[in-house]
């Protein structure tokens, strides 16, 4: 399992979007859409940065930055985490989710992501 993207979740998106692009020179790996975008070092060498905008400002309740954990074998995963301290968020998840919401010992919330070859 590795770090396959740091999402940040963002009021502003095209403000956010053109700022993240300049600062780490990365590049979409698809089109956004519907207020989500997934950057990646061209090089290979850096992990994704993903926006996910939001409807409203900050409240200060959740963090807005989180990890997505890529791999190849989700639920596997997923046991071993809750075995070594995670907990099962209760997410609301739509039928074409490839993620489930942990938390960590400490209450951060991060993503494990399924992915066919941990890219």
């Amino acid at each position: 399992m590795k770090i396959g993207s740091i999402v940040i979740r963002c009021f502003d998106f095209e403000k956010m979007l053109a700022f993240w692009q300049e600062t780490l020179h990365y590049v979409p790996r698809k089109p956004a859409s519907g207020g989500w975008v997934v950057l990646h070092d061209p090089q290979g060498k850096g992990p994704n940065v993903s926006l996910d905008q939001v409807p409203d400002k900050r409240s200060g309740k959740r963090s807005r930055i989180h990890l997505d954990l890529y791999t190849n074998n989700q639920q596997e995963e997923v046991d071993r985490l809750v075995r070594i301290g995670a907990n099962r968020y209760p997410w609301r998840y739509g039928p074409d989710d490839d993620f489930i919401v942990l938390e960590d010992p400490d209450g951060n919330l991060f993503c494990v992501v399924q992915v066919a070859d941990e890219t």
